[in-house]
């Protein structure tokens, strides 16, 4: 806590110590009032300014603080002032002096209460950000909920201090004429408890679900003003149309046959999506194959003097097709037809909130002439991302691969080119390296792997320079040129002054990641908002600005992987069919993530730079992996587990791993901060010996030996060195 803080905390306290210290409490009673009524009233008619200046400073004092009083000093206003300036001085002074205790509690408490739960606050942040105010309200009008504990509680969100204020003031108008009334009263007034009565608080209760009722029917009134301009069918042909056949579409379309929907998947091209064709099969297959040729090149490590590997780059691409052939079966036409739902190929367009338009494709798989038009009362978008391609001059002269594309290769490339030193490029690019490639990796950054902590992106590059790759960082792509059959890249050294460099290649591979796939199926008639960053604008439910209309995947963010598609589709397709009775918010809170490089990264949870960017207080405990007798034994002896908690707590806020089958490794971290497990549960949990998985226990040994009772040990210490001196038995 600042110095500043440490100050006014101590003047807060002194002041509420010297307020009961010097019995002024005594004053604060409704016996009190009563027999000091007259007095009172003597004093006001003397001077009537001065008393209701002097009411209105004590009164904010009294709330500001957070005294107790604030109710007696109300009914007091009523019996001094009369009902109409004893409620006009009484709201301005609550509201007042409410905002003043919001904002000593913002000051001296949020920033330490945010850091520390920033992992739980998340959700309720967001809400107060936007239903804010109605949460406000409702709670000022119901008397059951002390004012002062809501002043505090409200002082560590983020709510803006004028949305606080205006609505204390119109929140707790009912409750101060209630009061202030009573006041008038005040000689027949036996009990501040008499002013409520089961009968009154029922009242405010009914009041204070006003903000609900009236939450929804804005909600209501905005649907129906997005539906305005459409014609709802009288009935449906199908309870969800799913638009878009990768992760995301299967898991929606898979759930709600699951559930007995009637379900259609429309997708345009290939089942299985980007990941089976483009993505994750093919790029994993490929780098098997790599890493299969680099053990060989270094088989003296095992103890075998030379290893010939004989190969033919088209003999592993076509390996490469064979796996993706392989796995197609999993999220084919048949099989998803066998669970129940209706597959068509062909391009979908919607074209009302209810109906879609499919142009079937033929025979050849190309557009066909048939169109069906499909009735649904939910609608799933789940179309996807395709490569990002800049617009830098020249790149369509001197052509290009993506990571849709490369896979078409059967000749290596000679000098290949890869642009983008993020997971895509970094995989590709050593993959490509270590089947023979002469490869150079260009990256704007500074470093590689930008998201990931420095001594990650600096292990990576020492992998990537053992394997030859030529690593240019600091370098922004600025054209394309062919110069006499050769093709070039200029670029600019970012780290220098205006120095521009040539870089020479066969063929480019295009990896600056993924857009997400917004146009050509309806959205832009519908009105549908895209974000600035390309995705398509969903709420916490998954729903689009038309409640039926739901998106997940990658083309709505936030994470382009297989498997937050899948997790965000069980939430898509969940709100789609269940939503009027119950609607889930989607949870983004434990998400892992792996780049298949060599060594492998992979993390979930925030990393060291994030809690630095976010001011999150962080443990951070570090195993190296060199250390591993499973490690060792396979000469995969490279790597670390790195865990960052809360300070002096075993509570995992995040964990990043670097090594060998790292991807499967942290799968025990994901499950733990899921369940809530800390990193004492996970060294009491037995790992296999010798195995690569003993380096979660042993990191969390770590963290263990580090905060082990040194006073306590101390005394166990002396009691050991006792027992060899005969004492005890």
């Amino acid at each position: 806590m600042s110095r500043n803080r440490i100050i006014v905390l101590i003047v807060i306290v002194a002041a509420i110590a010297a307020f009961f210290a010097l019995g002024l409490d005594r004053y604060f009673t409704l016996e009190e009032v009563k027999a000091r009524q007259a007095e009172f009233a003597q004093l006001l008619a003397a001077r009537p300014l001065t008393v209701a200046a002097a009411y209105f400073v004590i009164y904010v004092a009294v709330t500001a603080l957070s005294l107790p009083g604030a109710a007696l000093m109300t009914v007091l206003g009523g019996a001094l002032l009369g009902l109409f300036w004893g409620v006009v001085i009484v709201s301005f002074a609550s509201s007042i002096g409410a905002t003043l205790a919001f904002l000593v509690s913002r000051f001296l408490f949020r920033d330490a209460v945010q850091a520390k739960f920033a992992d739980k606050l998340g959700a309720l942040n967001r809400g107060v950000a936007r239903d804010g105010g109605f949460y406000l309200f409702t709670l000022r009008l119901i008397p059951v909920f002390p004012f002062f504990m809501i002043n505090l509680a409200m002082g560590l969100t983020p709510m803006r201090t004028r949305t606080f204020y205006w609505v204390s003031q119109l929140g707790m108008l009912a409750g101060t004429i209630v009061y202030v009334n009573v006041g008038t009263q005040l000689a027949q007034l036996e009990s501040l408890q008499g002013i409520l009565s089961p009968m009154l608080l029922g009242s405010f209760a009914a009041i204070g679900l006003l903000p609900l009722v009236a939450h929804r029917v804005v909600d209501a009134l905005r649907r129906r003003r997005v539906y305005a301009r459409w014609t709802r069918p009288r009935r449906f042909d199908r309870n969800l149309v799913v638009i878009g056949a990768g992760s995301a579409g299967l898991v929606s379309s898979y759930i709600a046959a699951a559930v007995k929907a009637r379900v259609t998947l429309v997708e345009r091209h290939k089942m299985g999506g980007d990941c089976l064709n483009y993505g994750c099969m093919p790029s994993k297959a490929l780098i098997r194959s790599a890493k299969l040729l680099h053990q060989a090149r270094h088989a003296s490590r095992y103890g075998i003097r030379s290893l010939e590997a004989d190969f033919d780059f088209a003999d592993v691409m076509e390996r490469v097709a064979r796996v993706v052939k392989t796995v197609a079966p999993h999220d084919s036409v048949e099989r998803y037809t066998e669970l129940g739902v209706e597959c068509l190929i062909g391009d979908a367009k919607i074209v009302s909130p209810w109906e879609v338009e499919v142009r079937l494709a033929g025979s050849d798989g190309a557009p066909g002439e048939r169109t069906r038009v499909l009735t649904t009362r939910n609608i799933i978008v789940a179309t996807g991302a395709a490569p990002l391609v800049p617009p830098i001059p020249g790149i369509d002269e001197v052509g290009y691969l993506s990571s849709d594309t490369v896979w078409g290769l059967r000749e290596r490339p000679r000098r290949l080119l890869v642009l983008g030193g993020g997971p895509i490029g970094c995989e590709l690019a050593q993959a490509f390296a270590r089947l023979g490639a002469q490869v150079t990796l260009v990256e704007m950054a500074p470093r590689l792997m930008l998201r990931e902590d420095t001594d990650v992106s600096d292990l990576v590059l020492e992998s990537f320079v053992d394997d030859g790759i030529d690593v240019r960082v600091n370098h922004k792509a600025l054209r394309f040129v062919l110069e006499d059959g050769e093709r070039k890249m200029i670029a600019e050294r970012t780290d220098t002054e205006g120095e521009t460099v040539e870089i020479g290649f066969d063929q480019m591979l295009c990896a600056l990641g993924r857009s997400p796939r917004v146009t050509g199926f309806g959205l832009e008639e519908l009105g549908i908002p895209v974000a600035r960053n390309r995705t398509i604008e969903v709420n916490e439910f998954l729903e689009t600005n038309y409640p039926n209309i739901y998106a997940c995947g990658d083309v709505t963010g936030p994470y382009q992987f297989t498997h937050t598609a899948a997790h965000m589709a069980w939430f898509a397709s969940v709100n789609a069919l269940f939503g009027r009775f119950k609607r889930f918010r989607v949870d983004y809170s434990v998400i892992p993530w792996c780049t298949f490089t060599s060594p492998e990264v992979a993390r979930v949870g925030i990393n060291e730079q994030e809690a630095k960017e976010k001011g999150i207080p962080v443990e951070v405990t570090r195993y190296g992996i060199d250390d591993l007798d499973r490690a060792i034994a396979d000469e995969s002896a490279y790597g670390f587990v790195k865990v960052l908690t809360r300070p002096n707590s075993d509570k995992i806020l995040g964990v990043t791993m670097v090594g060998e089958h790292a991807g499967d490794l942290i799968a025990e971290f994901v499950s733990a901060m899921k369940h809530g497990l800390g990193l004492n549960k996970i060294l009491g949990t037995i790992h296999i010996y010798p195995t690569l998985a003993e380096a979660n226990k042993y990191v969390a040994g770590e963290w263990k030996r580090s905060h082990a009772p040194q006073r306590l040990l101390e005394w166990v210490r002396r009691f050991h060195t006792w027992q060899l001196g005969g004492g005890g038995k």
